[in-house]
């Protein structure tokens, strides 16, 4: 099933500050998008340690990848609307 526009919905909630509305939409999958997705939502939560467990689930993305976790947003958002 391709849950692209799911996963773009739950950026987009967590982009205009609805971490619970994104966070319900990117639990419910388990690719590498939606893990990554749910990295940089327990990153903005300040989970450190959750975050780290989700981007070892993302096949190389890394919490120190990004300083700042809206940017990290826009870069997702931008690979969901290229793929």
């Amino acid at each position: 099933m391709d849950n692209r526009a799911l996963l773009k919905q739950s950026v987009e909630l967590a982009l205009a500050g609805d971490w619970d509305g994104s966070h319900h939409i990117a639990q419910d999958y388990s690719d590498i998008t939606a893990n990554w997705i749910h990295a940089v939502l327990h990153k903005i939560e300040g989970d450190v340690w959750n975050s780290k467990y989700w981007y070892a689930r993302t096949s190389g993305k890394q919490y120190e990848d990004y300083a700042d976790a809206y940017d990290e947003l826009r870069v997702i958002l931008n690979g969901l609307l290229v793929n």
